[in-house]
């Protein structure tokens, strides 16, 4: 059985103590079959403050933990827009995987949904 954790576990971003998110997240990433969708985290900061310095991290850390091949690009449009259009997630996600070498990169922006959603 396949299972994808949505908007990465939705970590307390306004909160700001993130360590119970983290434990919880990490264990799943130790499960072959769990993907992680980088998704959700403009509308889990604050709406009208948040930038990208603040937000990468949590995107790079999701990253390590499920690597390039269990991680998939997710925009939550149109909830996303409650904070960000489209344009501004995307650069969001691909700061994100800066680094990344091009078959990793489109691995997470599409090659990893078309495999683990069977498209």
């Amino acid at each position: 059985m396949r299972f994808v954790v949505d908007h990465l576990a939705k970590p307390p971003l306004r909160d700001g103590d993130t360590t119970e998110w983290a434990r919880g997240l990490e264990a799943l990433a130790a499960l072959p079959n769990v993907s992680c969708k980088l998704s959700g985290l403009v509308t889990e900061a604050d709406w009208s403050g948040w930038r990208s310095e603040e937000l990468v991290p949590y995107l790079r850390r999701a990253l390590d933990w499920f690597g390039p091949s269990r991680t998939m690009f997710g925009s939550d449009w149109p909830v996303c827009l409650l904070a960000a259009d489209y344009g501004a997630v995307l650069e969001l996600a691909l700061a994100a995987l800066d680094g990344l070498g091009h078959a990793e990169r489109d691995a997470v922006l599409g090659g990893n949904a078309t495999r683990v959603y069977r498209l």
